[in-house]
């Protein structure tokens, strides 16, 4: 049996498993980033869909909200969102516990807010005050992009909640694979049910960003994972 000198550090015995990196301390924080995006988006539509005239939620869907005088609201909390989704992912990246795959998708996500910023959707059902109460009819060029922005986004985010289901299935983590798959199923439906019922798709999207904050508070405190 061999002692161990004071002050000098224990290495690790042949054949005993390396102990999983630790992220940087900087580093760290980059995953809170992808926590704050989903509540801070939500929260902020909250308020502008109460304060704003003309807004109703059971007819108007929050990527209106960046229409009208106060429509720069909304523009930056897209900015902020997407920012702090794209940084969450890097963070997030960085774990040994999402895979590859994952993190790539969120970011493709994150990249969907910041297009939805710069291409505004098109005014409808009373929203800004003084528009028409009719739904557009015809998609103007920027509508068009900013509808299929959110369309690939959320597509992105349904493909990495069905990797992680795999991966949590993988570690037995039945509990959350079997959660994390009805939360992808419950943002499809949404978007599904959007041509005909604007609260579906403002409910499905909002499952979306509550789920991912809850999935990177999991990843970022699970044990290692295996690569996918």
């Amino acid at each position: 049996m061999t002692a161990v000198r004071p002050g000098r550090p224990v290495t690790a015995t042949a054949g005993a498993p390396a102990p999983a990196p630790a992220l940087p301390r900087p580093g760290r924080l980059l995953p809170v980033a992808a926590i704050a995006a989903g509540p801070l988006f939500l929260a902020s539509g909250l308020v502008q869909g109460l304060t704003r005239d003309g807004f109703d939620f059971s007819r108007n869907a929050l990527s209106q909200l960046a229409l009208g005088d106060l429509g720069w609201i909304q523009t930056v909390t897209f900015l902020l969102t997407g920012a702090l989704l794209i940084v969450g992912a890097v963070g997030t990246a960085r774990t040994p516990h999402a895979g590859r795959w994952a993190p790539r998708l969120i970011g493709v996500f994150g990249a969907s807010f910041l297009l939805a910023a710069v291409f505004q959707a098109d005014a409808g059902a009373g929203f800004p005050a003084g528009t028409p109460d009719a739904r557009t009819a015809t998609l103007s060029a920027h509508g068009a992009v900013h509808l299929l922005s959110g369309m690939i986004g959320y597509i992105a985010l349904i493909a990495a909640f069905l990797v992680l289901a795999r991966r949590f299935a993988a570690q037995d983590a039945r509990g959350w694979a079997l959660a994390t798959r009805l939360a992808a199923a419950g943002v499809l439906l949404g978007f599904a049910g959007s041509s005909f019922s604007v609260p579906a798709f403002t409910l499905g999207a909002g499952l979306g960003l509550v789920w991912l904050a809850a999935l990177t508070v999991r990843l970022t405190s699970a044990p290692p994972a295996a690569e996918d």
